[in-house]
């Protein structure tokens, strides 16, 4: 059976809880099983709440690697 997180790579999701950056995590909203989830959430640099991510990696446990998206 393939990891689930590797199913959320590429999905378009928002910040719930401000990811700090520098390996402190925050939260995001993702469109999961035909509702919306909350994972905790890693980026490069500090997103805020309420901006657009594209998840762009997986770790186990309901974690993400996210980018913020430009726009």
């Amino acid at each position: 059976m393939a990891f689930v997180g590797d199913q959320l790579i590429g999905q378009v999701g928002h910040v719930t809880m401000r990811i700090a950056g520098a390996g402190r995590p925050g939260e995001v909203q993702l469109p999961i099983r035909g509702g919306s989830e909350s994972f905790i959430a890693y980026g490069d640099e500090p997103i805020e709440a309420g901006a657009a991510v594209l998840v762009v990696g997986a770790r186990p446990g309901r974690v993400v690697e996210v980018a913020r998206l430009s726009g």
